[in-house]
């Protein structure tokens, strides 16, 4: 495609000259028609393919079927170009070129859709955005298709400035920054995909995955800024004096950020805390659900998220419920009568955490007589729960729930304070300086508020 031409007007113009009944014309006219049947099919075919849960390349998901089409049928016009040549030698095949133009569109837009939704994990504004994009690359195409886009560039690079002996144009601010936007996109989209393949490495330890997949972000990042400088023209050697800047920054007033990264990579390397341990810090416990650069994040039993920075958890104490076994200790307490069989509540307490897939059975749960109290003995039962991350209010209960119906079943008395309320009523109503008349006191042999055990 040559910069200046206008494929709509010269192929009108190319009809109106000729007609529309020729062997090039109608030839390539077949050509389209079959790129359209071959997209249209092979898409078809393979997209069972690609969407069964045993496909291998199920995770590609939508991004691979909306370029089964456009490339499939791009792919068939540039076969049948060459085909035609041998046959034409001397015919410029101009409604190929409007085809190929209008299917290079529809690749551009759906790589850039498929990349945007794998980067940013299928965020809303994405799906919001999708649309606008698509309308600007058609926009785009359909200026160069009438030919009007490179007269637009022209008039963009005319607009310009010196910085220093750098001439910059408007032109080139631009394409500068779609250049560093696709290769940055291209850079989160391969880290997406080594951090996809690599969590899905079970032989290797949690921590060591995630402190892989953020190296190998970061250099994906360093190689993609490496590779847009040149392309927007500017010398890779400025980058030295980003450093220095960056240095400068560090020293001012950038520490904790910079604290925070290199924390999160000590955190990931000594692999004190990992994915789904159950800590506590400082007042807040819950499951680490999150490892990232800067920061995890900390789900509380109720389902809370908090962010807490990496600088945190190595300056600061951190009760790590899980670091060499998750299972944690818990005791019931209860009260039962003095007139109690004790042989027998034991055993008792012990059988109501039977059965239960929560409680850990070796070693098993352990009742304990731990005080005589003032009208009751004080009895509780231990164990080991498997799964603290759960949370432990729902077992509570159901042991609760237990032990009262076992001890209702075999008549175990559980003591508790009653206060008996003496009603009486006033003989005449309240006077008008609002003292009682007729007031009757209790009987002298009742004791109000006496406790009944």
């Amino acid at each position: 495609m040559t910069p200046r031409e206008n494929l709509v007007a010269e192929l009108i113009g190319d009809i109106n000259q000729h007609g529309w009944i020729r062997p090039d014309l109608v030839s390539q006219m077949g050509v389209v028609l079959v790129a359209v049947l071959a997209g249209v099919i092979l898409y078809h075919f393979l997209k069972p393919q690609l969407y069964s849960e045993q496909s291998r390349w199920q995770w590609l998901g939508q991004g691979v079927i909306r370029l089964i089409f456009p490339l499939t049928a791009l792919t068939v016009t540039k076969l049948g170009t060459v085909v035609l040549a041998t046959i034409y030698p001397t015919i410029a095949f101009r409604l190929i070129g409007v085809a190929d133009v209008l299917l290079l569109a529809m690749v551009n837009i759906s790589v850039i859709a498929y990349l945007l939704r794998h980067v940013f994990n299928e965020a809303p504004w994405v799906g919001r955005w999708e649309r606008r994009i698509a309308a600007l690359i058609w926009l785009a195409y359909a200026l160069h298709v009438v030919g009007i886009l490179p007269e637009i560039a022209d008039s963009l690079d005319d607009i310009s400035f010196h910085l220093g002996h750098q001439r910059i144009s408007v032109l080139t601010i631009l394409q500068g920054l779609a250049s560093v936007a696709g290769t940055m996109l291209v850079a989160m989209w391969l880290s997406r995909l080594a951090e996809r393949w690599l969590m899905r490495a079970d032989m290797l330890d949690t921590s060591l995955r995630v402190m892989l997949t953020k190296i190998i972000q970061t250099l994906l990042v360093v190689m993609a800024v490496l590779v847009a400088l040149p392309l927007v023209g500017i010398d890779p050697t400025v980058l030295s004096v980003f450093g220095g800047a960056l240095g400068v920054g560090l020293g001012l007033g950038l520490q904790k950020i910079a604290s925070n990264y290199v924390s999160g990579f000590i955190i990931l390397l000594d692999r004190s805390v990992r994915l789904g341990d159950l800590v506590q810090i400082g007042d807040r416990q819950g499951v680490i659900s999150r490892l990232t650069s800067r920061y995890i994040v900390l789900k509380g039993l109720d389902g809370t998220e908090a962010l807490v920075p990496n600088d945190t958890l190595v300056t600061s104490t951190v009760v790590n419920q899980s670091y060499t076994d998750k299972k944690i200790w818990t005791k019931l307490a209860f009260t039962v009568g003095y007139e109690s069989d004790m042989d027998l509540v034991l055993q008792l307490l012990v059988q109501a955490t039977e059965g239960l897939e929560r409680v850990v059975q070796d070693p098993k749960p352990f009742p304990y007589l731990d005080s005589f109290g003032d009208s009751a003995v004080n009895v509780s039962v231990g164990f080991w729960i498997k799964d603290p991350e759960n949370g432990q209010g729902s077992l509570k209960s159901e042991i609760n729930l237990r032990v009262w119906h076992l001890f209702k079943r075999h008549g175990i008395n559980i003591p508790f304070n009653r206060l008996d309320v003496v009603h009486f009523e006033p003989s005449n109503k309240l006077a008008g300086d609002g003292n009682l008349q007729g007031y009757a006191p209790p009987e002298p042999n009742k004791t109000v508020g006496a406790p009944d055990n």
